[in-house]
């Protein structure tokens, strides 16, 4: 019986282990995005608020565009072009009405993220993205890249954005 016992805790304890060393769902493990080859950051939504984002018509979204620390210190300093380095995500829900809200501000005028419905990131590489302004595209639903056809869009929509090293996003302190 004892060591059906300590069977059962080995099991129940190297279990947890495994489960707690696992990357949380379309954490890192997400494949990588065609053109540039870009998988999801580890620890992006750790990351500091830039600013945040609301594209109407097809779009309908809210975004919460978050930087890593060289981004960051870029904000704050002003300093363009963006250094090697910089990575800027782009979390993207649908924009929705609350219900909820509304009846307590007595009429329609609060809205909140719905579903996600992707996560975009722009990794600066001067070197190594020389071609696209030295910026990587990624764009992940679910966790699975979007396709090659749909990366090809972004450069040169932001190419538009030279002045401001490609980047549309103004820091909001």
């Amino acid at each position: 019986m004892k060591r059906l016992t300590f069977l059962l805790v080995a099991l129940a304890t190297l279990g947890g282990v495994v489960a707690f060393r696992a990357p949380a769902s379309g954490q890192t493990d997400a494949e990588a995005a065609p053109s540039y080859g870009v998988k999801i950051p580890p620890g992006y939504r750790d990351w500091k608020l830039i600013s945040v984002a609301h594209e109407e018509g097809n779009l309908n979204s809210f975004a919460a565009v978050l930087g890593n620390d060289l981004a960051i210190k870029a904000y704050r300093e002003g300093k363009l072009p963006f250094p090697d380095g910089t990575i800027i995500a782009s979390l993207h829900y649908g924009h929705v009405s609350s219900e909820e809200n509304n009846k307590v501000f007595g009429r329609s005028q609060s809205f909140v993220p719905g579903s996600p419905t992707n996560i975009q990131f722009m990794i600066k590489d001067s070197n190594k993205y020389e071609k696209t302004g030295g910026w990587a595209f990624a764009h992940f639903k679910d966790g699975k890249p979007g396709d090659e056809a749909l990366m090809n869009t972004c450069f040169p929509c932001h190419n538009q954005a030279k002045a401001r090293d490609l980047v549309f996003t103004r820091y909001a302190p």
